[in-house]
């Protein structure tokens, strides 16, 4: 585990981080014994025990060799500076060069965004349901009751989840521990259930049984949780993740072995509506074990809610989506609110309850984008093994058995595909295309800047700055360049300067942000091209830092002040007599395509959707952090292909 920033804090194994890590870590992949066993069986089907012992041995198998040995063990070594996820992951294999990597890293995020969308209602639903188990309620129309916790979670997002937070973990160990008891008391209706810890049991099903190898569709919803696992590494930390994942997956297996011991006592029988999980249950237990599993499977959905923040903060520092609002409602390090995401998750949750209106029929829909981002993810993972030097056959090793594993799992969820699976996958492309058109539209666009060297424009620039015939624009204008080095600029900005009304100022500043590939680093540069006249401030930031550039300059300029490198009193005489500070303006120049270009149509499609996102999008100004009170935005358009002569004629 990385001791760098505030990943440090959680370096070490304590009870406090044990409990963090289970209200944050293990909601997802918690309350799937909720729906697996169900989805395996069907509720149309005469239970079968070899279907039943056959699906508890993949289950076992499934979070053996994809969540503990593929997450827990190796993919939390790739943490990024004590960060994980798939853009964590991609920031750090990205320094190979390999241009490809970035299809993985965008279909990964847009398979764990589409996972955010339906992970709510499939467990809220599944929770709910229980009260169909009860004589009171069994006629009970649950989809209202869904839509309700459904908004009010959403609802609350805005205000921060400091406050509820604190109870997660507790929470969590209760519905963990229950998880364990039910199963104990299950197991003793028939404790040879013990023996699908032998693989043969899920070879039996997959190899001999007839339509065996189709369950694993549903077997794979007892791992859909461990991608999130690894998105959360920031906010426990690997060894807590580690120890509490000991506890976590003793609990699951037991609940598991409990509910197969009951099933194989009911062979023969029709599942229908009755839900193992809840049979497990003494009836006077039953509206309280529905009441702990109703706050689990809602502590799950936050998880993912603030694993969605979280990635789309990266996306936008990676240049994958559009610049957003985003607020942090809490002072708590890590903890922010993006109102469009969380407004769209919200209408997408409610869509999927709404066309499903039953768990069962969700779980068709659950799963395909799931292991589609396990997949990317395992891409991602091998350029890693493979920049930390990982012996070859280790990794071939590791790319054999999961290509076999998870390719496997992704023909058996396809066969969802037209009951319901293209929902999530269409959702996926949706959020895919998004992502990959903004990132290639601002390709193109930055393709046709034009930089020129800054030296050639130095004399003009000391000389525009004495001449008191031109009115004074400014004592510091400042603008925002794109240029890496330091001896370059836009040639827009100097036509901004020099031809787009002439812009005297005192001191002409150059700020160019710079986003790294770790998280949570933030440095200055300053370059001092002409002494008290001409300044140029490199920021180096971390993908998960929000660029306030206007605190930021601020900072950098009372740091500059205090070691007398620059002096920003007002240089209007009667000002400085007073020492007054001298006035401060931001300069953005936005570009926007010009409408006498000529494309070919795949830059046309990616330029067209990046408007249509752009609506979306935030100002410049805006997602920079500038006060709009000291702020000009001047419009330039880029030309690139012009069209060809106009041949027109002069008449008299």
């Amino acid at each position: 585990m990385s001791s760098h920033g505030h990943s440090s804090v959680h370096s070490k194994v304590t009870m406090a981080g044990l409990l963090i890590t289970l209200g944050i870590i293990f909601g997802d992949i918690g309350t799937s014994p909720l729906y697996v066993l169900k989805a395996i069986v069907g509720p149309d089907n005469p239970i079968d025990a070899e279907v039943v012992l056959g699906g508890l041995s993949c289950i076992i198998w499934t979070l053996t060799l994809q969540t503990t040995v593929k997450y827990v063990m190796l993919t939390l070594r790739a943490d990024n500076k004590g960060e994980g996820g798939v853009f964590a992951l991609y920031a750090l294999v990205k320094k190979t060069k390999v241009k490809w990597l970035l299809f993985p890293a965008m279909i990964g995020g847009a398979a764990v965004l589409a996972e955010g969308i339906i992970t709510p209602p499939i467990s809220v639903s599944s929770a709910i349901e229980g009260l169909h188990m009860t004589e009171t309620f069994r006629d009970l129309q649950t989809v209202p009751i869904v839509i309700g916790i459904i908004s009010l979670l959403f609802f609350i997002q805005q205000f921060g989840t400091n406050f509820v937070g604190k109870f997660f973990g507790p929470v969590m160990l209760i519905w963990f521990v229950m998880l364990g008891v039910l199963g104990i008391s299950g197991m003793m209706l028939d404790p040879s259930v013990l023996r699908a810890i032998n693989p043969y049991y899920a070879y039996k099903l997959l190899a001999a049984h007839p339509g065996g190898f189709w369950l694993l569709g549903a077997v794979f919803l007892c791992t859909t949780g461990a991608e999130a696992l690894y998105s959360d590494l920031g906010h426990c930390g690997r060894k807590n993740i580690r120890m509490s994942w000991i506890f976590v997956k003793t609990m699951l297996v037991l609940n598991y072995f409990g509910q197969s011991a009951w099933l194989i006592s009911q062979e023969g029988k029709v599942l229908g509506k009755t839900n193992p999980f809840y049979s497990l249950m003494p009836e006077w237990f039953l509206p309280v074990g529905i009441g702990i599993a109703t706050v689990a499977t809602i502590v799950a959905s936050q998880a993912l809610i603030s694993g969605s923040f979280t990635l789309i903060n990266e996306a936008i520092r990676l240049n994958f989506w559009p610049k957003v609002k985003i607020k942090y409602p809490t002072d708590l390090r890590g903890q922010l609110y993006i109102p469009s995401i969380n407004w769209m998750l919200m209408i997408g949750c409610i869509g999927v309850v709404l066309y499903f209106r039953e768990s069962e029929k969700m779980e068709a829909a659950y799963g395909l984008t799931i292991i589609l981002g396990m997949l990317m993810s395992s891409r991602l993972l091998t350029f890693f093994m493979r920049i930390k030097k990982y012996p070859a056959i280790f990794i071939l090793a590791f790319v054999a058995v999961y290509l076999v594993v998870e390719l496997a799992f992704f023909i058996a969820q396809m066969n969802k595909f037209a009951h319901g699976g293209w929902i999530s996958l269409l959702i996926a492309a949706i959020l895919f295309t998004a992502m990959f058109s903004w990132h290639q539209a601002r390709k193109i666009r930055n393709r046709y800047v034009e930089f020129t060297k800054l030296n050639d424009y130095l004399p003009k620039l000391n000389e525009l700055s004495q001449d008191t015939s031109v009115p004074k624009y400014s004592t510091h204008l400042i603008y925002l360049t794109s240029a890496n080095q330091p001896d370059e600029i836009e040639a827009k900005i100097m036509y901004s300067i020099f031809q787009k009304q002439p812009k005297r100022a005192d001191i002409y500043w150059f700020v160019h942000v710079d986003v790294l590939d770790e998280p949570y680093k933030m440095e200055y540069k300053v370059t001092e091209i002409i002494k008290n006249d001409v300044i140029r401030i490199d920021f180096r930031l971390g993908f998960r830092i929000a660029p306030k550039i206007n605190l930021m300059f601020r900072k950098v300029v009372q740091d500059l002040v205090a070691n007398h490198e620059v002096d920003i009193v007002s240089r209007y005489e009667s000002l400085q007599r007073q020492q007054v500070i001298g006035d401060f303006r931001f300069i953005v120049i936005e570009k926007h395509m010009s409408y006498d270009n000529e494309f070919p149509i795949m830059d046309k499609i990616f330029l067209d959707i990046y408007n249509v996102l752009k609506f979306f999008s935030m100002s410049e100004e805006s997602a920079f952090g500038l006060d709009t009170s000291s702020v000009l935005v001047e419009k330039v358009p880029i030309v690139i292909a012009p069209p060809k002569e106009l041949n027109m004629k002069r008449i008299q």
